[in-house]
Protein backbone atom coordinates (compact mmCIF):
# COMPACT_ATOMS: atom_id res chain seq x y z
CA UNK A 1 0.00 0.00 0.00
CA UNK A 2 1.10 3.57 -1.00
CA UNK A 3 1.26 5.96 1.76
CA UNK A 4 -1.34 8.10 2.63
CA UNK A 5 -0.60 11.57 0.82
CA UNK A 6 -0.86 15.18 2.88
CA UNK A 7 -0.44 18.45 1.07
CA UNK A 8 0.51 21.02 2.90
CA UNK A 9 0.31 24.81 1.90
CA UNK A 10 1.18 28.17 3.40
CA UNK A 11 0.08 30.84 0.81
CA UNK A 12 -0.91 34.87 0.82
CA UNK A 13 -4.64 34.84 0.14
CA UNK A 14 -4.23 34.61 -3.65
CA UNK A 15 -2.33 31.17 -3.55
CA UNK A 16 1.52 32.47 -3.50
CA UNK A 17 4.16 31.41 -1.62
CA UNK A 18 6.67 33.83 -2.32
CA UNK A 19 7.06 36.90 -4.17
CA UNK A 20 8.14 37.37 -7.91
CA UNK A 21 11.88 37.70 -6.48
CA UNK A 22 11.46 34.59 -3.88
CA UNK A 23 10.75 36.30 -0.83
CA UNK A 24 9.00 33.77 1.52
CA UNK A 25 9.87 34.07 4.59
CA UNK A 26 7.54 34.58 6.36
CA UNK A 27 4.23 34.43 4.37
CA UNK A 28 2.25 32.88 7.22
CA UNK A 29 2.17 33.75 11.07
CA UNK A 30 3.73 32.14 14.04
CA UNK A 31 0.58 30.31 14.96
CA UNK A 32 0.58 29.02 11.56
CA UNK A 33 3.88 27.58 11.48
CA UNK A 34 3.77 26.04 15.05
CA UNK A 35 0.70 23.99 13.57
CA UNK A 36 2.87 23.32 10.66
CA UNK A 37 5.50 21.55 13.27
CA UNK A 38 2.21 19.75 14.77
CA UNK A 39 1.69 18.51 11.30
CA UNK A 40 5.31 17.23 11.00
CA UNK A 41 5.02 15.47 14.06
CA UNK A 42 2.11 13.11 13.23
CA UNK A 43 3.86 12.04 9.64
CA UNK A 44 6.60 9.35 8.78
CA UNK A 45 7.89 11.21 6.58
CA UNK A 46 7.96 14.90 4.94
CA UNK A 47 8.92 15.94 1.26
CA UNK A 48 10.17 18.62 -0.72
CA UNK A 49 12.04 19.43 -4.06
CA UNK A 50 15.51 20.33 -4.60
CA UNK A 51 14.36 24.19 -5.50
CA UNK A 52 12.86 24.41 -2.07
CA UNK A 53 16.39 23.37 -0.53
CA UNK A 54 18.09 25.43 -2.55
CA UNK A 55 15.59 28.12 -1.70
CA UNK A 56 15.44 28.17 1.85
CA UNK A 57 17.79 25.54 3.22
CA UNK A 58 15.14 24.34 5.50
CA UNK A 59 15.82 21.72 8.56
CA UNK A 60 12.42 20.07 7.79
CA UNK A 61 12.68 19.05 11.69
CA UNK A 62 9.81 19.09 14.45
CA UNK A 63 10.34 21.94 16.59
CA UNK A 64 8.04 22.45 18.79
CA UNK A 65 8.32 23.23 22.68
CA UNK A 66 9.35 19.89 24.84
CA UNK A 67 8.95 17.68 21.74
CA UNK A 68 11.02 14.73 22.43
CA UNK A 69 9.43 12.45 19.88
CA UNK A 70 10.51 10.96 16.36
CA UNK A 71 11.66 13.65 13.83
CA UNK A 72 10.35 11.94 10.26
CA UNK A 73 12.18 11.11 7.26
CA UNK A 74 13.05 14.03 4.87
CA UNK A 75 12.78 13.17 1.52
CA UNK A 76 13.95 15.34 -1.44
CA UNK A 77 13.22 15.11 -4.72
CA UNK A 78 16.16 16.51 -6.76
CA UNK A 79 16.66 14.92 -10.39
CA UNK A 80 20.11 15.99 -11.31
CA UNK A 81 21.79 15.95 -7.76
CA UNK A 82 21.56 19.56 -7.28
CA UNK A 83 21.24 19.03 -3.41
CA UNK A 84 24.76 20.63 -1.61
CA UNK A 85 26.70 18.76 0.88
CA UNK A 86 26.38 21.46 3.51
CA UNK A 87 22.83 21.51 2.74
CA UNK A 88 20.87 20.87 6.27
CA UNK A 89 19.20 18.24 4.62
CA UNK A 90 21.97 16.46 3.58
CA UNK A 91 22.89 14.40 6.95
CA UNK A 92 21.21 11.29 8.49
CA UNK A 93 17.61 10.61 8.83
CA UNK A 94 17.58 12.15 4.87
CA UNK A 95 16.49 10.20 1.77
CA UNK A 96 17.25 11.90 -1.75
CA UNK A 97 15.47 10.21 -4.47
CA UNK A 98 16.91 11.15 -7.88
CA UNK A 99 17.04 10.27 -11.69
CA UNK A 100 20.57 10.72 -11.88
CA UNK A 101 23.82 8.23 -11.14
CA UNK A 102 23.44 8.25 -7.26
CA UNK A 103 26.53 9.68 -5.37
CA UNK A 104 27.14 10.63 -1.84
CA UNK A 105 25.96 13.84 -0.79
CA UNK A 106 26.63 14.39 2.64
CA UNK A 107 25.14 11.19 5.56
CA UNK A 108 22.09 11.64 3.26
CA UNK A 109 20.89 8.22 1.60
CA UNK A 110 20.81 8.74 -2.30
CA UNK A 111 18.40 6.50 -4.80
CA UNK A 112 17.77 6.18 -7.70
CA UNK A 113 13.91 5.67 -9.05
CA UNK A 114 12.23 5.59 -12.05
CA UNK A 115 11.85 9.15 -14.21
CA UNK A 116 8.74 10.42 -15.46
CA UNK A 117 9.52 13.80 -17.95
CA UNK A 118 12.89 13.87 -16.29
CA UNK A 119 11.67 13.74 -12.99
CA UNK A 120 11.23 11.12 -10.24
CA UNK A 121 8.18 9.08 -11.47
CA UNK A 122 5.36 9.59 -8.32
CA UNK A 123 4.66 5.75 -8.13
CA UNK A 124 8.41 5.28 -7.86
CA UNK A 125 8.77 7.58 -5.15
CA UNK A 126 5.82 6.48 -3.53
CA UNK A 127 7.31 2.78 -3.82
CA UNK A 128 10.28 3.47 -2.09
CA UNK A 129 8.97 5.35 0.69
CA UNK A 130 6.30 2.23 1.05
CA UNK A 131 9.55 -0.07 1.22
CA UNK A 132 11.03 2.16 4.20
CA UNK A 133 7.25 1.52 6.38
CA UNK A 134 6.68 4.72 5.33
CA UNK A 135 2.41 5.37 5.96
CA UNK A 136 2.30 8.81 5.87
CA UNK A 137 4.02 11.40 3.86
CA UNK A 138 3.21 15.62 3.95
CA UNK A 139 4.09 17.06 1.10
CA UNK A 140 5.56 20.78 1.90
CA UNK A 141 7.15 22.28 -1.44
CA UNK A 142 7.25 23.70 -4.18
CA UNK A 143 4.95 24.47 -6.40
CA UNK A 144 5.88 21.76 -9.28
CA UNK A 145 6.51 19.25 -6.89
CA UNK A 146 2.31 20.06 -5.21
CA UNK A 147 1.12 19.84 -9.29
CA UNK A 148 3.02 16.41 -9.73
CA UNK A 149 1.37 14.55 -7.11
CA UNK A 150 -1.89 16.27 -7.38
CA UNK A 151 -2.06 15.11 -11.22
CA UNK A 152 -0.96 11.53 -9.87
CA UNK A 153 -4.41 12.12 -8.22
CA UNK A 154 -2.54 10.73 -5.05
CA UNK A 155 -3.32 13.57 -2.52
CA UNK A 156 -5.38 12.51 0.05
CA UNK A 157 -5.76 15.56 2.20
CA UNK A 158 -4.85 19.32 1.79
CA UNK A 159 -3.73 20.95 5.34
CA UNK A 160 -4.18 24.62 3.94
CA UNK A 161 -2.58 27.76 5.65
CA UNK A 162 -3.27 31.41 4.40
CA UNK A 163 -2.58 34.79 5.27
CA UNK A 164 -4.42 37.43 5.08
CA UNK A 165 -2.10 39.48 2.30
CA UNK A 166 -1.91 39.44 -1.67
CA UNK A 167 1.19 39.05 -3.42
CA UNK A 168 -0.89 39.30 -6.88
CA UNK A 169 -0.11 37.04 -10.44
CA UNK A 170 3.66 37.91 -10.45
CA UNK A 171 4.28 36.04 -7.20
CA UNK A 172 4.71 31.96 -7.09
CA UNK A 173 2.09 30.16 -7.01
CA UNK A 174 1.60 27.06 -4.47
CA UNK A 175 0.73 24.68 -7.20
CA UNK A 176 2.61 24.55 -10.67
CA UNK A 177 0.42 24.39 -14.12
CA UNK A 178 -2.07 20.77 -14.10
CA UNK A 179 -2.57 21.79 -17.91
CA UNK A 180 -5.96 21.18 -17.46
CA UNK A 181 -8.58 21.64 -20.53
CA UNK A 182 -11.44 20.81 -18.35
CA UNK A 183 -13.30 21.81 -15.35
CA UNK A 184 -14.12 18.09 -14.94
CA UNK A 185 -10.65 17.27 -15.18
CA UNK A 186 -9.81 18.98 -12.13
CA UNK A 187 -8.87 17.42 -8.60
CA UNK A 188 -11.44 17.40 -6.39
CA UNK A 189 -11.70 17.91 -2.61
CA UNK A 190 -13.96 18.18 0.05
CA UNK A 191 -14.26 20.96 3.06
CA UNK A 192 -13.62 19.52 6.52
CA UNK A 193 -13.14 22.45 8.48
CA UNK A 194 -11.79 26.27 8.24
CA UNK A 195 -10.20 28.01 11.75
CA UNK A 196 -8.63 30.78 12.43
CA UNK A 197 -5.08 30.23 13.82
CA UNK A 198 -3.61 33.81 14.65
CA UNK A 199 -4.02 36.42 11.88
CA UNK A 200 -4.08 33.41 9.61
CA UNK A 201 -6.56 30.78 8.36
CA UNK A 202 -5.99 26.90 8.21
CA UNK A 203 -8.24 25.22 5.92
CA UNK A 204 -8.23 21.15 6.05
CA UNK A 205 -9.74 19.07 2.88
CA UNK A 206 -10.11 15.60 2.39
CA UNK A 207 -10.12 14.21 -1.27
CA UNK A 208 -13.60 14.29 -3.48
CA UNK A 209 -14.25 11.05 -5.68
CA UNK A 210 -17.51 12.30 -6.78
Amino acid sequence: MRPRVTLKLATSLDGRIATALGESQWITGPEARQQGHRLRATHDAILVGVETVLADDPELTVRLPDYAGPHPLRVVLDSRLRTSATAKVASANTLILTTAAPHAIGQAEVVAVASEDGRPAIAAVLEALASRDVTSLLIEGGGRVAASFLQAGVVDAIEWFRAPILLGGEGRPCVASLALAKLADAPKFRRLGVEPVGDDLWERYARSDG
